[in-house]
Parts: structure tokens; C-alpha cells; sequence
């Protein structure tokens, strides 16, 4: 263990040193369904949340244990849950506090999957959520009734780019008794929204904490310090008897455990009974990139920041998205909540619309074509034909999509090879 605050020392070292059976230094791949118990007692205080252990893999495994615990401390955290997609993550986070007849005020800034999760699974749910321009951070306090139970944002939106005010919304929710949830995916190491006032965040561990594009997985961190009894009435998910556990209140009953009453509730009973977990091999998948994510962060970073030079100078480029290219307020807030890099993202407009920006990824030949971000390789997508394809056209431009948006993800590799490839298809438009 160590008590560094580094980023480049804590996914080296924090939750775990050996393993206590074989003194292996690498976290072993636990793959097993169930645990022994010591004895009947042992079992029954398990079960009971007197004491933490593991059960059965569906709710907890050591491999898992160990990459929440040393993404909890990378966030400055007091716990995580690993659950089997960033998707699975987004859900759960809500619906942890949300029920039928209740709602959530997002960003409409928001990844195309996202957007169809709220506006059409949790509403069949009956969850309500509404979206509000986080341009004005006093829009999501406007849209806050009495059933509101979370704000909601991505730190840097996917494909939008304009960096979410962090402060500023949590600022308006904490008096009410409302969290604020930060899907932090694009974002990992580069922005700690719980320095800024955020209770939760969620990741895709499929994108830059994994990094090498071969498992799904999700996390969500519980900072630990918002107040759930602060306005009991707002949270009735943590503050009134669950009968799942024989009345238990989460907010009293976990308080010898510490402040970990809405993380807990996550494992226990949405993971318990929807059984998103996460697979031991893809958990340990996702400790090996989390190892090398502060140094490819730099250079996704580093890269991202000459294409978006290369682009704006080119003559078929209309319009380059990217953090460097903001000015005002918007670009006051990348640099307050974005540190050492301003992503490894950056979206780019062609004149042509949908048929050039179709003809541009097909001219590629060293970027992949796929529905992802965040990998060491880089790739690209037109998002009004695949990611935000389901969305109307209003609510594809209100995400920051255009018919001739392209979405990159720059990669590690050299940047001459990036922009070459880059010039290349630009030339077959």
C-alpha cells in the first residue's frame, strides 16, 4: 500500500501488494463462482452486511475487489462497484436512487447510448428524465420538482466536447439533497470531479482505463462525501426501510462499514438482483491498462492536441471540436476541470455533410472504423450514422452532432503517421 497522492504511483500500488495465499504480485484472476465460509456464523454475519467478504462472484470477487479499491483511491474515493459495461454503470447509478414516478435532470451534452438509456429504457421504467443545455448551469436547478433524485453529466461530453461545469451544478444540487452523477469516462486521471463537488462518478472501463480494446466493463465510485440524511424526504431509496433486507435503513445500517451507504446499496440489491457483474478475467484486463493510463493519457493528450492544430489549418475542415479550440467561458472551464491534457478526443465538420464524412472514414487506413473510444490505437466514427443514429435529428444537434461531424480518437501511435493518414482521406473527399 502506499499513501501517495500521484496518479502514476496509486494504479501501481493502491488496494493491493500481494496475494496473502501465494505472495504473487500481479492480482490473480479469481475465477470462481462461490467462496467457502468459515463456519455458519461466518456465513450468517456475511449475509447480514456485519461483515464485508465475498459470497459469490455475481456480487463480489477478489480481482474485482482489488481494481475497485484502486480506482476509488485514483478518484479520491471511499468505494467503487465494477459491474459489466460502462452502460450497466449509467443505469444502476440512477436507478440506485430513482423509482417509478421519479426523475433525473441530465445534460443534454451526452454519448448517443446514453441519450437512448434515458430517454426511452429508464422512461418505459418510469423514470423521467429530463434534459437541460448545461450551457446556463441555473437550467438544471429550473427543471428540479420535488421527484428529482440526481443531476447527471459526462465531465467531457462524447462527441460534444464542451466540458461540463462541474462546481457549479453541484453546488446548486447539494442544499437540495440531490447528488450529482459524473459519467467520467473521457476523462480518467485528467479530471477528479469529487474535488469539485461531485458525489458519484461513472466510467466505461471499456474506453481509456482499459485501453486495449478487448473487454467491456464499468465502474461507479461513491466519493463519500455527499450527504444522504441531509434531506432525508429527497432520498428515500437510502432513507426509508428496505424490505429486500428486513427494513433495513441504508443511511443507519452501513454506518459501522463508514460512509458508503449508496455504494453498498448499489452492490447489494441492483447487483444482486440484475446481476450486471463483471467477469474476473475482464476485471483483471482492466488492472493491466489501468497500470499505463497516466502515461497514455499524456500522449493521447499530446497527439489529440496536433491533429486538432492539423485540422484547423486544413481548407475541407469547416469546423474542428476540440477543448484547445474554445474560448470564453467554455474554455475557462476545460482548463479549471481538465489538468495535464485536454483529452484525447476531437471531432472535426466537413462541408459535405453525411456523404463526405461517410467517404472520409472509408478512405482510412491506419485509423479502425468502430463504435469505441479511448483505445492505445486511433479510431473513428460518423456518429449520425451509427452512435446517435436512433436519436431525431433535433437531438442529434443538441448532443453536438452534425450530419458531416466526424468523432476521432487519436491514439498513441507517432504523429506523423496520425496526421498522414488523416491527410490521406482528406484528399478523398
Amino acid at each position: 500500500m502506499t499513501n501517495s497522492n500521484n496518479p502514476e504511483t496509486i494504479v501501481l500500488h493502491a488496494g493491493y501488494r500481494t496475494d496473502p495465499a501465494t505472495g504473487a504480485v500481479a492480482v490473480p484472476i479469481y475465477q470462481t463462482t462461490s467462496f467457502q465460509f468459515q463456519d455458519t456464523g461466518h456465513a450468517s454475519r456475511l449475509f447480514a452486511l456485519q461483515e464485508l467478504g465475498n459470497i459469490y462472484t455475481r456480487i463480489m470477487n477478489p480481482t474485482q475487489d482489488a481494481l475497485e479499491q484502486r480506482i476509488a483511491a485514483l478518484d479520491g474515493g471511499v468505494a467503487a462497484l465494477a459491474v459489466s459495461s460502462g452502460q450497466a454503470a449509467s443505469a444502476m447509478a440512477i436507478q440506485n436512487l430513482a423509482w417509478a414516478g421519479d426523475n433525473v435532470v441530465s445534460s443534454t451534452d451526452l454519448y448517443g447510448g446514453t441519450w437512448n438509456l434515458f430517454s426511452n429504457t429508464l422512461r418505459q421504467q418510469g423514470i423521467e428524465v429530463r434534459f437541460v443545455d448545461p450551457s446556463d448551469p441555473e437550467n438544471f436547478r429550473r427543471a428540479t420538482d420535488d421527484r428529482t433524485r440526481a443531476y447527471y453529466a459526462e465531465t467531457l461530453p462524447n462527441p460534444k466536447l464542451h466540458v461540463f461545469p462541474i462546481k457549479e451544478v453541484a453546488d446548486i444540487g447539494r442544499p437540495l439533497g440531490i447528488p450529482l452523477i459524473m459519467d467520467n469516462t473521457a476523462a480518467p486521471i485528467l479530471c477528479r470531479p469529487f474535488d469539485h463537488g461531485a458525489a458519484i462518478n461513472v466510467y466505461s472501463l471499456t474506453k481509456y482505463i482499459g485501453g486495449h480494446g478487448t473487454s467491456i466493463g464499468g465502474m461507479i465510485v461513491d466519493s463519500g462525501a455527499f450527504d444522504w440524511e441531509a434531506v432525508p424526504e429527497r432520498q428515500p431509496a437510502l432513507n426509508q426501510p428496505d424490505e429486500s433486507y428486513h427494513g433495513a435503513v441504508w443511511t443507519e445500517a452501513v454506518k459501522p462499514l463508514g460512509p458508503i451507504a449508496y455504494i453498498i446499496r448499489a452492490r447489494v440489491i441492483l447487483l444482486r438482483d440484475l446481476g450486471s457483474a463483471v467477469a474476473p478475467q475482464n476485471a483483471f484486463q482492466f488492472i493491466q491498462g489501468l497500470e499505463t493510463l497516466p502515461l497514455r493519457m499524456r500522449e493521447h493528450c499530446r497527439n489529440a492536441a496536433a491533429v486538432a492544430e492539423y485540422l484547423g489549418k486544413h481548407g475541407k475542415v469547416t469546423k474542428v471540436i476540440h477543448p484547445g479550440n474554445q474560448s470564453g467561458e467554455e474554455r475557462r472551464r476545460a482548463d479549471t476541470y481538465l489538468k495535464g491534457g485536454l483529452g484525447g478526443l476531437v471531432g472535426f465538420e466537413l462541408g459535405g455533410g453525411k456523404e463526405a464524412g461517410q467517404a472520409f472514414i472509408e478512405a482510412l487506413k491506419m485509423f479502425y472504423h468502430v463504435a469505441n473510444i479511448g483505445d492505445a490505437r486511433s479510431l473513428a466514427i460518423h456518429p449520425a450514422s451509427t452512435t446517435h443514429s436512433q436519436l431525431s435529428a433535433e437531438e442529434q444537434l443538441a448532443t453536438g452532432v452534425s450530419d458531416g461531424y466526424v468523432r476521432l480518437s487519436i491514439g498513441i501511435e507517432h504523429i506523423d503517421d496520425i496526421i498522414a493518414d488523416l491527410d490521406q482521406a482528406l484528399a478523398a473527399v
